[in-house]
């Protein structure tokens, strides 16, 4: 009899429920961010105005994922440390969601309800993430996250969808659908998952009784000690997390006008050059995780990033739009190694199970702090070396976090770190 069947068949459940909830929580997001936006420029004629509006999320987040992350490491209930605020959360983000349209008439109050929302769904975005170290052991969490990364990308094909058929002729009802799926989400979830009973969890609480320490860590205790830590791998894939993140945004945000400027497409022919390589990711995210649990995580990494940065260089030489579509699809081939595991790189190299969630909310700060400045930089670089070259700035970003995860694996070879697989 196979003695691992049970525990497999476990991480696929939980794996699948994870998933539900990421998919529900980030079919808000999406379409939020497809159809926030026009109801604010009824309001304000600055497009900066709308675009700082709508980065009050990335902000909000930068301070409340973290901490909230630390908070649900040091809770302990008889249901866990992950579902109580889950589901608190997620059915309170569903109401705010729906409010949306309905306080669409006056600014102030579309920007409170916006800043509300910014403020639940950052609250639990890491908590849910961290189900899946909770759950899942090291050396199969790339696949599990990899699920997890599919179902975020559909929601913007959901996103897509709502906006085409539904949002033209009603516009208010088509907020209740991504606050249903959170509302379902959240039952199956309440109904289902017991994280008390998580691998993760019951590791904690034994490290709580052979812990000599009476305060529990705090999420900045956890960043000094990775700040302080003469080994330097996790600030250092802290930094590539947030250097190839920065690069992946602005090879999404900026294609849009480097197609009108540089390949003569219209508007709207441009903002679909990104449409199959959205697709490609989606097919290949999960046998890359396969790869990396295989030949290891940190070399499946860095070769997907330089295939990324080949790919970006690429598009510069195939200047047309068959070309460019080509180019992007080869990167995302290249960054779903990245996205898929870096993530599992830093929650393996947690030094307990008290702080995946503070890990968790580490990750996704680092993710949005690229997110939020890797445009900004690369546009930068355009204003000098002009639209031509876009895709080589992104590359060159790129190349910098190349040689961030090429130093982590030296490191982690060397005769006093041993590699944990990460």
């Amino acid at each position: 009899m196979d003695t691992t069947a049970r525990p497999r068949a476990g991480g696929r459940r939980i794996t699948f429920l994870v998933a539900l909830a990421v998919f529900a929580q980030e079919s808000t997001w999406n379409f939020y961010d497809a159809q926030v936006p026009p109801l604010l420029m009824a309001h304000l004629g600055s497009a900066a105005v709308v675009g700082l509006l709508m980065g009050m999320d990335n902000i909000i987040g930068l301070f409340i994922q973290p901490w909230m992350g630390n908070r649900s490491d040091n809770t302990r209930t008889s249901w866990g440390r992950r579902m109580p605020y889950l589901v608190v959360g997620m059915p309170l983000a569903a109401l705010i969601f729906l409010l949306i349209p309905f306080s669409a008439a006056a600014l102030p109050a579309l920007i409170a309800v916006m800043f509300a929302y910014a403020l639940v769904v950052n609250s639990f975005k890491p908590i849910a993430e961290a189900l899946v170290p909770d759950f899942i052991s090291p050396e199969r969490r790339s696949r599990a996250n990899a699920v997890v990364k599919i179902a975020a990308a559909l929601t913007v094909v959901l996103a897509s969808v709502l906006s085409i058929l539904i949002v033209d002729d009603h516009p208010t009802a088509a907020f209740f659908i991504p606050s249903a799926l959170m509302l379902v989400a959240v039952v199956v979830l309440a109904s289902t998952v017991r994280d008390s009973r998580s691998r993760g969890y019951q590791q904690a609480l034994a490290e709580d009784r052979e812990s000599t320490e009476t305060r529990r860590p705090r999420a900045l205790d956890a960043l000094r000690d990775i700040v302080r830590d003469t080994d330097r791998s996790r600030l250092l894939l802290m930094l590539a997390i947030a250097l190839f993140g920065g690069a992946w945004a602005a090879s999404r945000s900026l294609m849009t006008p480097y197609g009108m400027e540089v390949l003569g497409l219209s508007r709207g022919d441009a903002g679909g050059l990104t449409l199959v390589s959205g697709l490609v990711y989606i097919v290949v995210a999960y046998p890359v995780a396969m790869l990396a649990e295989r030949f290891g995580r940190l070399k499946v990494i860095a070769l997907g990033m330089a295939v990324f940065a080949v790919a970006m260089l690429a598009a510069t030489l195939l200047r047309s739009p068959a070309g460019t579509v080509i180019a992007l699809s080869a990167g995302a081939v290249g960054a779903s190694g990245f996205i898929i595991n870096a993530a599992v790189v830093l929650w393996n190299l947690a030094p307990s199970a008290r702080v995946l969630g503070t890990y968790a909310g580490f990750y996704t700060v680092s993710w949005a702090t690229g997110g939020f400045l890797g445009p900004a930089l690369v546009g930068a670089m355009v204003d000098v070396t002009g639209w031509r070259l876009m895709p080589v700035d992104v590359a060159i970003v790129t190349v910098l976090a190349i040689a961030t995860v090429v130093r982590i694996g030296l490191i982690r070879r060397s005769p006093t770190e041993q590699e944990t697989k990460p």
